[in-house]
């Protein structure tokens, strides 16, 4: 592992060479900067070849990236949030850093069925009969 590596746990690890980083033009506010800078970026992450990846975790990531994840198992993060490249990278890079925490995650543990106890029905039932008592004593008077 280098200094540059982004440890998330010990099952996922990014590394600088599993990113690519590809500048574009953004659309939205910049005026006339928008159309002779290239701010947005689209980060790049190798998924499917990621060393840093556990099996588990490459699975889950390629399943929450949805259509943000090629056939080839590469995670592609568009950044065009704020004029300035700078921001923008590091806006993607904290996405990703977001996509694979999520992924990292270990699964919940099974959830256990249970059953209501004998007192808890029988109490529930005494509310619904008291409660239909209440209600039909609302009913018209009828006179004698």
């Amino acid at each position: 592992m280098s200094s540059d590596d982004i440890v998330i746990s010990p099952e996922a690890v990014i590394r600088p060479g599993d990113l690519r980083e590809d500048f574009v033009r953004a659309s939205g506010p910049g005026g006339q900067n928008v159309n002779k800078v290239a701010t947005a970026v689209q980060l790049r992450f190798d998924a499917a070849n990621a060393a840093g990846l556990s099996e588990r975790v490459r699975a889950n990531l390629l399943k929450l990236a949805g259509q943000r994840a090629t056939k080839d198992g590469v995670v592609v993060i568009e950044a065009d949030r704020f004029r300035t490249q700078e921001r923008n990278r590091a806006d993607a890079r904290e996405r990703l850093v977001a996509l694979v925490e999520r992924a990292a995650k270990p699964p919940p543990p099974p959830r256990k069925k249970t059953r209501p106890s004998k007192g808890a029905v029988e109490r529930r039932l005494k509310e619904k009969a008291g409660r239909s008592t209440v209600k039909k004593l609302r009913g018209r008077i009828e006179r004698d």
